[in-house]
């Protein structure tokens, strides 16, 4: 029997999730998060086979969980699940630990081979992006400026674009104003920008603010 846990905060996917879940003769769901921090209580709680991980979450974000799970039980695959295009999040959470991407407009059936396969040990991204990836090994470098980023760099630059002070990411990071502070400084250098203004525009540009990490 696979266990799975599922950690978002949306009862209705939650309920989705369990619904298909279900039906599935060997799966079944045992633990439930609906905040960053019930999931990492889980996650130590309960002894379960794959995580369902959406990546925006209140008190610790989704990212934040999958980097804490993968240190504590590396063994462990979390497979995300969220709103946000492969395009913009899929390499990063694969860099950062997650043994898969999906979208929340898959289908079930995805859902449940994604399962699956993570469980068996292995990696799940839709083809669509599986085919990109293959081609972009044979291409040369054009990244994206904030594809550059550290994973803190970028989750500092998407909540200053989402309107929030240092003291509100200090916060919601754990960190200090000041150390915030020295993050932005090299988000603006190494994206070449000037001002929190600049900054949000390339957000708004490049879809980096739909939700918060």
């Amino acid at each position: 029997m696979i266990k799975v846990l599922i950690a978002d905060d949306h009862a209705v996917v939650r309920q989705g999730l369990k619904q298909i879940l279900g039906e599935v003769p060997d799966m079944t769901v045992v633990g439930e998060a609906t905040t960053g921090q019930e999931a990492l209580e889980q996650a130590r709680a309960v002894e379960w086979q794959v995580m369902i991980l959406d990546l925006t979450l209140p008190e610790r974000s989704g990212f934040d969980v999958l980097l804490a799970v993968h240190a504590e039980q590396p063994g462990r695959p979390v497979l995300i699940l969220s709103m946000h295009a492969e395009d913009q999040y899929a390499r990063r959470m694969l860099k950062a630990g997650a043994a898969g991407y999906l979208t929340k407009e898959s289908v079930p059936e995805e859902l449940i081979q994604a399962i699956r396969k993570v469980v068996e040990g292995g990696i799940y991204v839709s083809p669509s992006l599986a085919e990109k990836l293959a081609r972009e090994l044979g291409a040369p470098p054009d990244r994206d400026p904030h594809e550059a980023l550290s994973d803190r760099e970028f989750q500092v630059l998407r909540l200053i674009a989402t309107g929030k002070t240092p003291t509100q990411i200090a916060e919601a990071l754990t960190l200090s104003v000041k150390t915030v502070s020295t993050y932005r400084a090299r988000v603006l250098e190494k994206m070449n920008l000037r001002t929190n203004a600049e900054l949000i525009h390339y957000a708004i540009q490049h879809q980096l603010i739909e939700g918060e990490l």
